[in-house]
């Protein structure tokens, strides 16, 4: 009750101290982010204090390491420091309405970070990717991949990310969107008739739990059967997947490695790729989205209206988010340096 009532009372001190107009120059952002175990994480937030500060703005970065009460102790504290504008990627998008009704109290805005924040109106804009192309992408890079090696029917398994993140389901069924028609007319089999989030699902996007997924699937459908691509939503998954595969053969002799798909271009994951492993990735530019996110707290600290491109499609389950979607781009053997080194993102030397 002590630490609620100093909480409060500071926060009231906020409201105040925010009901005068702020500048770029003044302002304060607090950036909530889930985890440094994914190097996407590390990018998204160095992007951002860079560009934010760039830009003029003071900066709290504060990472959770996947821990939810954690992360709603970070947003408090920086909260009590007296922040404008609350930048949340957060761990699990459906855990923030206690904290963001006090935000809100407070006249601090609230951007969600690339993963939407469900269940409270308390959100201002939504910075993102265009998540169910995301899947799209995934799915027909997978397709790509198959059809090169022979004509089918393929044998598919489906692996999908993390339950309580809300992008998990747009990956999902965007990939379902180009698989499904193939599943219903026996192009694609899915031998384990695992199918559906609430089947695929992986917690917390662990790589750990998809390596020990797929050697069940292995053991339990594949002894006389040959896997013939993995639908895998994001490249800590992809790996531990891989590793499972090798564990029983595949890579090896007569057995190609089954085409593997993923999501955030992330170091070893672009090595496997240039290895003949994982087949693909999707890219995601977070200095792009890093980008957006700064001209939104810009305008929202001047009282202007941030610039939009979607104000359909993310429902949160309280209202639907005004949001930004940028465009992801497919990365593979043929395309990795021009996507990823000639613009920038990496040097050749961390590749290589």
């Amino acid at each position: 009750m002590k630490h609620l009532k100093t909480l409060m009372a500071a926060l009231t001190l906020g409201a105040a101290m925010v009901s005068t107009a702020v500048s770029a120059a003044e302002g304060y952002v607090g950036i909530a982010m889930p985890t440094k175990s994914s190097a996407r994480w590390i990018a998204d937030g160095d992007n951002m204090v860079k560009q934010f500060q760039k830009a003029g703005f003071k900066t709290d970065l504060q990472y959770a390491e996947d821990d939810i009460p954690n992360q709603l102790a970070q947003i408090e504290n920086m909260m009590v420091k007296g922040v404008d504008v609350l930048v949340i990627a957060a761990i699990d998008g459906s855990t923030l309405t206690n904290v963001l009704e006090n935000a809100h109290a407070a006249g601090i805005k609230v951007i969600a970070y690339d993963r939407l924040i469900r269940d409270t109106p308390y959100v201002d804009y939504y910075a993102t990717f265009d998540n169910y192309k995301v899947g799209v992408l995934q799915a027909n890079s997978l397709v790509k991949g198959m059809e090169a090696r022979g004509k089918g029917p393929y044998n598919v398994e489906l692996f999908g990310g993390s339950p309580d993140d809300n992008n998990a389901y747009f990956f999902y069924n965007g990939a379902m969107s180009v698989l499904q028609p193939m599943i219903d007319s026996g192009k694609v089999k899915v031998l384990s008739g695992q199918m559906g989030m609430d089947k695929v699902g992986t917690l917390r996007w662990d790589g750990a739990v998809a390596q020990a997924r797929m050697d069940n699937l292995l053991s339990a459908n594949y002894t006389n059967q040959r896997v013939d691509g993995v639908l895998s939503p994001y490249d800590g998954l992809s790996i531990g997947i891989l590793s499972s595969l090798k564990g029983v053969g595949y890579g090896s002799g007569d057995m190609p490695m089954p085409i593997v798909t993923g999501q955030d271009a992330e170091v070893p994951s672009i090595k496997s790729i240039l290895a003949g492993e994982q087949y693909s990735t999707v890219f995601k530019d977070t200095r792009k989205l890093a980008s957006v996110t700064v001209n939104m707290v810009e305008a929202v600290l001047k009282g202007t209206e941030p610039e939009i491109n979607d104000t359909k499609t993310y429902n949160n389950g309280k209202k639907v988010v005004p949001s930004y979607l940028l465009e992801p781009t497919t990365v593979d053997a043929d395309n990795w340096k021009s996507v990823l080194v000639d613009s920038g993102y990496y040097q050749e030397s961390q590749i290589k």
